[in-house]
């Protein structure tokens, strides 16, 4: 059942990328509770970069796998290294970290990345920084 989180995650994320001229397109996947960590609930979407698009300094309340499905993305969180991933390359966040690099390194080809959270019931996924 989808309650809406990664709704207002991508309105948020829509709003804040205005600077930029094409926005990433997100669309919810699937959102669920789970049952073994009482307090948590797992959220699935999928992030379309259209070519040359990034995304603002932000950090997630929550655990965040991202898959690449397709093109080439550039990766950074605050204190890490500047990591190019291409399809099939894995990324990971913490719930601490500030992720000061999202951006797709084409500006010819979109990439696709599938994103996972692990979070806590009610917290918000996205956080602003500056």
């Amino acid at each position: 059942m989808i309650t809406g989180t990664l709704k207002v995650f991508a309105v948020a994320l829509f709003f804040a990328s205005s600077a930029v001229a094409q926005e990433p397109i997100i669309t919810s996947l699937f959102e669920t509770d789970l049952p073994d960590l009482p307090d948590r609930e797992g959220l699935m979407a999928s992030v379309e970069l259209p070519p040359g698009a990034s995304m603002p300094a932000h950090r997630h309340d929550a655990n965040t796998f991202v898959y690449v499905l397709s093109g080439s993305v550039v990766m950074q969180v605050k204190g890490g290294e500047r990591t190019v991933l291409n399809a099939g390359g894995t990324f990971y966040e913490s719930p601490d970290s500030i992720h000061t690099v999202t951006m797709n390194e084409s500006n010819t080809d979109p990439a696709r990345l599938l994103v996972v959270f692990i979070k806590h019931k009610g917290a918000p996924v996205t956080e602003y920084t500056q």
